[in-house]
């Protein structure tokens, strides 16, 4: 019986030893998670950083292609002005007839613009949410 009562002793001291162990693992998972966190979150805010800084850039450059692309369709204006008036048109009538033009352009612009800017108010999704509302896919309700 003295056999068994060291063996005891010694399962018992190993308990402590392994849940110490397990504690110790614990703590070093958690204190990893953390950091991992903490990386992860200081990586967000870098990238944030980065994307508005591109998004500025990228505004800045478009408004400089507008106002480029602007230079360039008054010159188109102003030879296809000169052209008419080289094939014999009054300079009031080849200027009439260019912002005639323009305007028409500006027109279909317009009407192009309304149709998509319908879809930016997520049509089917709110049609969708509407109790009342008539859905396409279900027949019985027509």
């Amino acid at each position: 019986m003295q056999l068994k009562e060291p063996a005891e002793t010694n399962e018992q001291s190993s308990e402590p030893q392994v849940n110490s162990g397990v504690l110790e693992d614990m703590q070093s998972l958690w204190l990893e998670l953390q950091g991992l966190g903490h990386d992860h979150f200081r990586l967000a805010a870098l990238e944030t950083r980065r994307a508005g800084q591109s998004l500025v850039t990228i505004l800045a450059t478009s408004v400089l292609v507008v106002l480029l692309l602007n230079g360039v369709w008054l010159a188109l204006l102003a030879v296809g002005v000169l052209g008419l008036l080289e094939n014999g048109l009054k300079p009031s009538s080849a200027i009439l007839l260019t912002v005639a033009l323009n305007f028409l352009l500006l027109l279909i612009c317009i009407r192009v613009l309304r149709r998509y800017s319908r879809y930016l108010q997520f049509p089917a999704l709110t049609n969708g949410l509407n109790p009342n509302a008539v859905k396409p896919w279900d027949k019985n309700q027509q």
